[in-house]
């Protein structure tokens, strides 16, 4: 196995034993490819790396000597693709788990802070000596130091401080003007009833401080030392919780494990006796093989052997008319399975990977991945260094896997095939061995054809093996191949079941539950569950979470064979709109008004009794719900689209609201429908303004303002507009514009409207050197929001008041409406303009070292939901906040983001970061 370290020592290990004879000139061009695996280098940065202005003659002669004599090491160690020429320089792609910075960042996201800290042997980089390796240095000790900090947080609210003491004190003794570290010191110390020395120690900092820097101490800390004199109770510590260091091990997510499994006789022996600790297993065959039958026994089989989790999810990729699920669902799927809570899971795919591998780290762990397309579909789900076995099921041969074990699957042997008939079928079969064979020879030796087959026979006890043989010769041509064990099986259902069974087939969606169902054939919820219970006894469904029914891939295909649309599709359509009608006004209370469009329904649907019952649904529903929009029939897409934009939008599900809008764009325009297509126009607008795609938020809200005349729709496509000037500081037409919608919204007697309006234009004024005007908008929108119970709308305007204070210079009152506006947004679940908050907290910080911690979190959050604005106004600050601590490599690297997100966004904001990162290039 080979590894790289950068946190100490820069070496290369193969098999654990550290390479020897690499120049020092190469590992420092190794070490910088590695701190940027994935961007591609070019010889010119890596020569400005090395040596900075004071680049000798023969630089890049020197470099090009560096890259070949990496090759050679790598090429000894069996990693020839590890480093990679481009049209643009050089390129390090080490594999997961190769690097220990790597390691150190996945570990310290998933909060295992003391494995993340152990793989530390001394300084980072610590024998290399280049240009760049002051200011990476610094930045990867203060990573180090910041991991230390909230480790030694955990500790202490843990109670653990007497433990704690020896290793705090040789910390600060090593950083002794580290206020955080510090005043964990103190605090350890009072704890522990040692108050005089916890007084000492916070002068000695003090002290340590105003010699070195000339400074005091920040605010937290003088309180802190405070409290300590004052021996303040609050300072005690109170009865804490039991510790818990991850999520909970999980029970066996596996499938039912068929008790009547045979052959795979030389299949199993290299499985199960081969494969004792981790491993990547791909099994690959045609269709109806077995391959998932065989994973899960063989799953079953090893279950003992991995205490830590037995996971299965089924990727979909075979799957006839239906998408693949894509690694970024799939690993929300298995995170979840592992017990990881909901709002731990990141959105973006690489942050998904990166935990999954982190939560795989220390457990012994067994996950199928079933039906998977090709290598690149499961290489995110892939373990990095663990003790995990993986087995993955395909229809493809999955080379693209480097070191993994591939098993081809291949119809059953005469033998096998006869065995497992007759172990389901019993002594019927012993009697009538010709027609067993043909039985078989008709079935194609494939496992599912087989099973089902014989198990039909199993039930009819008049029936023999020759006439079972006759009914399935009967219907060759009709039922060809595996489609007449499907056949065989649909015989035997009732008459309810089989319509059930063919109305499933139109169903769009990956699953359905029984009020979905019973939407779907026009029937009570009781009689669906029924219904759906007798399909999955029967083998013709199966139900991967309580509650919810799927169908494999190929009895879907032969359900949707025999389907016929009775107007199924477009009960369940209407179900899904009046049943997201109903989460709505559940979660939405003060938006009522807006979905009075909706016609009630016809049929009565389950009452949604709690805001959690109906986020609940809503989030199980959601792919279900747009599938069938965009699959189903063209019908009452409008409506849809006007239930559920609140949803979509403020969980920041912006790509489904494209689609939606985008469906409800297309079908108002062919009806001719103004009012439907302006509603379209308007919540696309806001969706791109929401994306930091201004260019389109402003083509799409003009369009609305030529399709209608609604006073109401008209005032949101205005406010778009006029958030799209604001953020592009054209503040005379942003005015303009808010100012016509306000007129609007108070005309129409939209107090909703009027109160969200005044708050952007309160910003607007702000920004004119017009405060008075901008706190008489912002409280007059405050009481407003507050009349029409709308506590999202309250948290906005609590936070633009933040904004108002802080450019008067009020920033302890500018705090701590920022902190009002985050914990309302954090109640309301609402992840995407929390972001906002925390930033515009971090920009009343005043003190550049809590603007660190507060932009940190803001930007985790703005990754999250891909909210580019705030990402860019995040770094921006970060980028500030370091410089003014002295950290300039770590000010110019946020720099650099900020200015690539602004140049994306097309703001002014650009130029004045261009302007910074040139001041910080002189500091």
């Amino acid at each position: 196995m080979l590894r790289f370290t950068l946190l100490g020592s820069v070496q290369m290990i193969v098999d654990g034993a550290p390479l020897t004879g690499i120049a020092p000139r190469h590992r420092a061009v190794l070490a910088y490819l590695l701190l940027n695996a994935g961007r591609v280098i070019s010889i010119e940065r890596l020569i400005d790396a090395m040596w900075g202005y004071d680049r000798p003659d023969t630089a890049r002669s020197q470099i090009h000597a560096s890259i070949t004599a990496i090759r050679k090491v790598l090429r000894g160690a069996g990693a020839v693709r590890l480093l990679q020429t481009r049209a643009g320089g050089y390129v390090a792609q080490p594999e997961p788990g190769q690097v220990d910075t790597q390691e150190f960042t996945e570990l310290a996201a998933a909060g295992e802070l003391r494995k993340a800290l152990d793989l530390w042997s001394g300084e980072a980089l610590e024998d290399v000596h280049a240009h760049y390796v002051t200011g990476v240095r610094e930045l990867w000790n203060d990573r180090r130091l910041s991991a230390y900090e909230r480790l030694v947080e955990d500790e202490l609210a843990a109670g653990r401080h007497g433990d704690l003491l020896d290793e705090l004190a040789a910390q600060v003794t090593a950083d002794p003007l580290r206020e955080k570290l510090n005043g964990h010191l103190v605090l350890a110390l009072h704890r522990a009833g040692r108050q005089a020395d916890a007084l000492a120690a916070a002068r000695s900092y003090r002290t340590a401080l105003a010699d070195e820097q000339g400074l005091d101490p920040g605010r937290a800390f003088t309180e802190l030392e405070r409290a300590v004199l004052a021996d303040d109770p609050a300072l005690r510590l109170a009865d804490a919780a039991p510790v818990v260091s991850g999520p909970p091990r999980r029970s066996s997510f596996l499938p039912y494990d068929i008790p009547d499994f045979s052959g795979r006789t030389a299949e199993l022996e290299r499985l199960v006796g081969e494969h004792h600790g981790s491993a990547v297993v791909t099994i690959d065959g045609m269709a109806g093989i077995g391959k998932t039958t065989l994973a899960v026994h063989v799953a079953h089989r090893l279950a003992a052997r991995y205490p830590d989790g037995r996971l299965f999810i089924d990727l979909q990729a075979h799957t006839a008319g239906r998408e693949p699920i894509d690694a970024a669902a799939a690993l929300e799927a298995l995170l979840r399975q592992l017990g990881v809570p909901a709002e731990r899971i990141p959105v973006t795919l690489v942050e998904r990977s990166a935990l999954w591998r982190a939560e795989l780290a220390d457990r012994r762990v067994l996950a199928v991945l079933d039906n998977a397309f090709d290598a690149e579909h499961v290489r995110p789900l892939l373990p990095g260094h663990s003790d995990a076995l993986v087995l993955i099921t395909s229809r493809r041969r999955l080379v693209g896997l480097d070191g993994t074990h591939a098993l081809s699957v291949d119809v059953l042997g005469e033998q096998d095939a006869a065995e497992l008939f007759e172990r389901i079928v019993g002594e019927r079969a012993h009697h009538e061995r010709d027609a067993v064979r043909e039985v078989l020879q008709l079935c194609g030796h494939l496992p599912l054809a087989i099973r089902i087959s014989a198990a039909r026979l199993q039930h009819r006890p008049r029936w023999s093996v020759s006439y079972l043989a006759g009914r399935l010769r009967d219907h060759r041509r009709l039922l060809d191949g595996v489609s007449a064990a499907f056949a065989l099986s649909y015989e035997q259902l009732h008459e309810a079941e089989q319509r059930m069974f063919r109305l499933l087939g139109l169903v769009p969606g990956r699953d359905i539950d029984p009020y979905g169902a019973a939407a779907l054939a026009g029937i009570s919820q009781e009689e669906a569950d029924d219904l759906l219970e007798g399909l999955l006894d029967a083998h013709m469904l199966l139900q991967l979470e309580p509650g919810r029914y799927t169908f494999h891939d190929l009895l879907r295909e032969h359900a949707r064979s025999i389907a016929e649309d009775d107007g199924a599709l477009l009960r369940l359509l209407t179900y899904y709109l009046h049943r997201s009608r109903a989460a709505m006004d559940r979660l939405f209370p003060d938006s009522l008004g807006q979905r009075e469009g909706i016609p009630q329904p016809a049929v009565p649907i389950a009452s949604i009794r709690h805001a959690a019952e109906a986020i609940t649904w809503l989030d199980a529903e959601r792919s279900n719900i747009i599938a069938t929009a965009v699959h189903g029939p063209e019908i009452c897409l409008g409506m849809l689209a006007l239930a559920m934009r609140t949803y979509l939008d403020r969980q920041a599900h912006h790509d489904d609201a494209i689609t939606l809008h985008t469906l409800s764009l297309q079908r108002s325009r062919k009806l001719g429908h103004r009012e439907f297509e302006a509603r379209a126009l308007t919540d696309l607008a806001w969706t791109y303004w929401r994306l930091g795609e201004y260019e389109r938020a402003q083509e799409h809200a003009h369009q609305a303002l030529d399709a209608c005349e609604v006073a109401y729709e008209r005032a949101r496509a205005l406010l778009t507009l006029g958030n799209v000037a604001l953020r592009r500081r054209q503040d005379t037409q942003a005015e303009q514009y808010l100012k016509q919608a306000l007129d609007l919204t108070r005309i129409g007697a939209d107090t909703w409207g009027e109160a969200h309006v005044l708050g952007i234009l309160a910003l607007v004024l702000d920004r004119a050197d017009r405060p008075e005007e901008a706190r008489r908008h912002l409280d007059l929108a405050l009481v407003l929001h507050r009349k029409v119970g709308n506590p999202a709308g309250e948290a906005v305007i609590l936070n633009h008041l933040g904004v108002v204070l802080r450019h008067q210079g009020e920033l302890a009152q500018a705090r701590t409406r920022h902190e009002q506006a985050a914990a309302l947004y954090r109640r309301l679940g609402n992840t995407t303009d929390e972001a906002a908050a925390l930033n515009g907290l971090a920009e009343a910080a005043g003190d550049p070292a809590r603007a660190v911690e507060e932009h940190t979190a803001a930007l985790a959050l703005a990754d999250l939901t891909r909210n580019r604005p705030e990402q860019a106004r995040a770094h921006d600050g970060l980028a500030r906040a370091h410089l003014a601590l002295g950290h300039s490599e770590q000010a110019c690297e946020h720099g650099r983001l900020a200015l690539g997100l602004y140049r994306e966004l097309d703001v002014p904001e650009a130029e004045e970061v261009r302007a910074f990162l040139e001041h910080a290039g002189e500091v």
